[in-house]
C-alpha cells in the first residue's frame, strides 16, 4: 500500500528497578512502581489482566500480536495522495488490531453471538415476508368483502406481529451485547498497549497523532466499536430484504405495457427497474451532497476532544490559575476552543441539512410511487387491490434496502473520524513497542550489579528521540546507603538523568543496573494525589488496606501531619486541597510506608520551607537509614543529608559529569569509574 511511515520511537521497555522478576515472584512481592509526573508507572506485565465481563481479558502486549511492520509512503505521491494514502492505512491499522476480537485470542462467545445475529436476521426478513403475503390476503379480502377470511387473517396477524417482535427484541440484544463485548476486549488490549512499559508517559516526549489518548480510548473506541455492528447488521439485512422483495415485485408487477405513436412498449419487472433507478437517484445525490462529511466529522471530533482538554486543563490547575488571577487569559483560550467547535458544527449542519433533504423526500415518495405505478393495471382489472398494496410494500422495502446508505452516512462518516483517531493512537504505541524491540536508535540496557553495589551506571548517555545528546556518557557506582546529591544548575539534564535511571527515560545507551531484587520509589516534584480517601492517597499506589489506619496516622504524624488523622477515611478532593507543602509531606509519608531500597527525590522538597525540608530530610534518615537515596535539588542546605554530590555541567554536545565529591569523609575506594572528569580538565575533589 502507498501508506505512511511509522517513525520508530527507541525506547527502553525495562522495569524501573534492576533485576528482572519471574512472573511467581513478582506476584507475591509488593512492590512500590516509580512515579512519573506525579503518577506511578503500573507495572503491567507483572499483574493479572482485567476483567472483562467476569472473565480475565485476553493479553495484548504485543507478544502475541506484534505490531504491524513499518509501511513507506511512496515518494512519488503528491501531497494531497500520500494523506489519503495514510487515512486508508489508518483504517488497515485499526481493523488489524479490532478483528483479533473474534480471532483465537478474542472473545470466545464473539461467533456464536454473531452467528446467532445472522440467523435472526435471515428469520426476521421470512416474517417480513408473512406480513407483506398477509397485507395482501387481507386487502383482497377486503375488496371481496369475505368477512370469514379477514377475521381469520386479523387472529393470524398477531402471532405474526408477536413473533416479528420477538426476533426484532432478541436481535437488539444480540447485537448490542456484540458491541459492548468488542468494545469491553478492543478497550481492554489498547490500555494494556498503552500502560505498558510507561508508553503512557513516553507519549509525551513523541510527535505524533495522538493526542488527548483519554478521550479517543473512552469515546472514539466506542463509535468505533458500536458502527460496524450496526452497518454490518443494517448491510445484510437490507441485501437479503432487497433480494426478497425484488422477486415479489417482479412476480406481482410483472410487464407494463404503453403504446407511445402506435408503437406497443413493453417493460418487463417495471416495479424493480423503477425502484433501482430511485433508490440509484437517491444514493448518488447523498454521495454527492455528503461527500465532506468524513472530513468535517474528523475536525469535529478533534475540535470537541481538544475542547474538553482545555477544560480539563483548567480542573487541574484551579489553584494556580485562581492565585495568579489567571481567569481572564483562560477564558480567551476556552472561548477560543469554544469557538472553533462552534465552527466545526456549522459547516456539519450545513452536510445534516442537505442530506436531511434527500432524505425526507425519499421517505415521500417511496410510498407513492408504487400505487401510481401499479393504478393503471388495478384500474383495467389486471391487478387486485392486495397485489397493489403488496407492492406498496415490498416496494418500500426495497427503497429502504437500497436506500441504506442515505440513512446511515452521517453515521459512517463519524465511525471514519472515529476508527482513525484511534488508529493513529495505536501507530503512536506501535512505534514505541516496536522500538522496544530494536537497536535503530539505540536504548539504555538494564541488568543486576555484580559488585554488591546498589547501583551503576555504566557509559550511560541520555538522548532526545531525534538523536540530541541530552547527556553525555556518564560512569558512577552507588553503595548501599549511600545519599548522593545530584547538582547542577538548569536545564543541564538532572532530571533526565533520574529519569533514566528509573527507567521512565527510554532513549539513550550504556546501561543502568540495579542489586537484585531492589525496590525503587520516586518522588516528584508535584506528587500525584488519587481521587478518594485521604487512606487511599498515603497507601498510594499500593492498596489502602494494605495498612492499618494506626499505622497511616503514625506516617502522618511522622511527617508533620498529624492534624489531618482524623480525616483519614473521608472521601474528598484532597489533589485541590492540599497545598504544595502538604503534598510534598504526604509523599514523604508514603515512602515511611512503603520503605523502599532505593528513593529518587526529584525536587521532592522544593515546596517545604528550610526547616521544613530538614526535619522531612531526618525524619528520612531517622526511619530509614539504611536506604539508598539519589536527590536532585538546587537548595544547598541539602548538602547536610548527603553523603556525596555529583555535579553535571551543560556543555555544547550534552551535560558532563564534572565533579563527584564526598560530603562525608569515609574510607574505601571512590564510587566513581575513571576518576578523571570528562572534559574537565580537572580532577575530582
Amino acid at each position: 500500500m502507498s501508506g505512511v511511515k511509522s517513525k520508530p520511537k527507541s525506547v527502553n521497555g525495562a522495569k524501573p528497578r534492576g533485576a528482572e522478576k519471574s512472573r511467581q515472584e513478582k506476584a507475591s512481592t509488593v512492590e512500590a512502581a516509580p512515579e512519573v509526573d506525579g503518577q506511578a508507572a503500573p507495572e503491567v506485565d507483572g499483574q493479572a489482566a482485567p476483567e472483562v465481563d467476569g472473565q480475565a481479558a485476553p493479553e495484548v502486549n504485543g507478544q502475541a500480536a506484534p505490531p504491524p511492520d513499518v509501511i513507506e509512503p511512496d515518494p512519488e505521491l503528491t501531497p494531497e495522495e500520500a494523506e489519503q494514502a495514510r487515512k486508508k492505512y489508518l483504517l488497515k491499522r485499526f481493523w488489524i488490531s479490532a478483528r483479533g476480537y473474534w480471532g483465537r485470542g478474542g472473545d470466545r462467545l464473539a461467533w456464536p453471538f454473531t452467528i446467532g445475529l445472522l440467523i435472526l436476521i435471515c428469520v426476521n426478513v421470512g416474517f417480513q415476508y408473512g406480513i407483506n403475503r398477509w397485507n395482501r390476503a387481507i386487502f383482497d379480502a377486503l375488496e371481496q368483502r369475505d368477512a370469514h377470511t379477514v377475521y381469520f387473517l386479523s387472529a393470524v396477524f398477531v402471532p405474526l406481529v408477536l413473533g416479528s417482535g420477538s426476533l426484532v427484541v432478541t436481535q437488539v440484544f444480540l447485537r448490542m451485547t456484540i458491541q459492548r463485548r468488542w468494545r469491553s476486549w478492543l478497550t481492554t488490549a489498547v490500555i494494556a498497549r498503552w500502560l505498558a512499559n510507561g508508553r503512557y508517559y513516553q507519549l509525551n516526549l513523541v510527535g505524533g497523532d495522538h493526542q488527548n489518548p483519554e478521550a479517543r480510548v473512552s469515546e472514539d473506541l466506542r463509535i468505533a466499536t458500536e458502527s460496524p455492528v450496526d452497518f454490518t447488521a443494517g448491510v445484510i439485512n437490507a441485501f437479503l430484504s432487497a433480494s426478497t422483495f425484488i422477486v415479489v415485485l417482479w412476480t406481482i408487477g410483472g410487464a407494463l405495457s404503453f403504446t407511445i405513436s402506435g408503437s406497443t412498449i413493453t417493460v418487463p419487472g417495471f416495479l424493480v427497474i423503477t425502484a433501482v433507478i430511485y433508490a440509484a437517484i437517491t444514493s448518488t445525490s447523498m454521495a454527492v451532497i455528503g461527500r465532506h462529511f468524513v472530513h468535517l466529522s474528523e475536525e469535529k471530533n478533534q475540535a470537541e476532544a481538544e475542547f474538553r482538554y482545555t477544560l480539563t486543563r483548567v480542573r487541574e490547575n484551579g489553584e494556580s490559575i485562581a492565585l495568579l488571577g489567571g481567569e481572564e487569559e483562560e477564558r480567551s483560550g476556552i472561548d477560543k476552543r469554544f469557538a472553533h467547535v462552534l465552527r466545526q458544527w456549522a459547516l456539519l449542519t450545513g452536510q445534516h441539512m442537505r442530506t436531511a433533504l434527500v432524505s425526507q423526500g425519499s421517505s415521500l415518495f417511496a410510498p407513492v410511487v408504487p400505487v401510481l405505478l401499479c393504478a393503471p393495471k388495478f384500474l383495467e382489472g389486471s391487478m387486485t387491490l392486495g397485489q397493489v398494496m403488496q407492492a406498496a410494500s415490498a416496494f418500500a422495502i426495497v427503497q429502504g434496502a437500497f436506500g441504506w446508505l442515505v440513512d446511515n452516512y452521517p453515521r459512517l462518516a463519524d465511525w471514519n473520524a472515529s476508527a482513525r483517531r484511534i488508529a493513529s493512537l495505536m501507530m503512536s504505541l506501535d512505534g514505541l513497542e516496536r522500538a522496544e524491540q530494536s537497536d535503530a536508535l539505540g536504548r539504555i540496557q538494564r541488568g543486576e550489579t555484580e559488585d554488591g553495589a546498589m547501583l551503576s551506571i555504566d557509559n550511560l548517555s541520555v538522548t532526545l528521540d531525534d538523536g540530541t545528546s541530552v547527556v553525555k556518557e556518564t560512569k558512577v557506582v552507588i553503595e548501599p546507603g549511600e545519599r548522593v546529591l545530584v547538582a547542577g544548575e538548569s536545564g543541564s539534564g538532572k532530571s533526565t538523568l533520574v529519569r533514566a535511571v528509573a527507567g521512565l527515560w527510554p532513549w539513550g545507551g550504556g546501561s543502568v543496573n540495579f542489586h537484585a531484587d531492589r525496590r525503587l520509589f520516586m518522588l516528584p516534584q508535584r506528587p500525584y494525589i488519587p481521587s478518594g480517601t485521604l487512606r487511599r492517597a498515603v497507601a498510594y499506589p499500593a492498596a489502602a488496606d494494605n495498612w492499618t489506619i494506626k499505622e497511616i496516622k503514625a506516617a502522618l504524624d511522622r511527617v508533620g501531619l498529624a492534624y489531618l488523622a482524623n480525616k483519614i477515611e473521608e472521601d474528598a478532593p484532597w489533589d485541590q486541597t492540599l497545598s504544595g507543602g502538604e503534598k510534598q509531606r504526604l509523599a514523604f509519608a508514603r515512602l515511611l510506608l512503603h520503605s523502599p531500597d532505593i528513593i529518587v527525590l526529584d525536587e521532592a522538597t522544593a515546596a517545604l520551607d528550610e526547616k521544613s525540608q530538614g526535619k522531612m530530610m531526618e525524619v528520612l534518615i531517622q526511619e530509614l537509614p539504611k536506604v539508598t537515596i539519589i536527590s536532585v535539588a538546587h537548595r544547598a542546605e541539602l548538602e547536610a543529608f548527603h553523603s556525596r554530590k555529583i555535579t553535571l555541567e551543560r556543555r555544547e554536545g550534552g551535560a558532563k559529569l564534572v565533579s563527584d565529591i564526598d560530603l562525608v569523609p569515609r574510607k574505601g575506594r571512590r564510587n566513581l569509574i575513571g576518576r578523571a572528569l570528562w572534559g574537565s580538565g580537572r580532577k575530582a575533589a
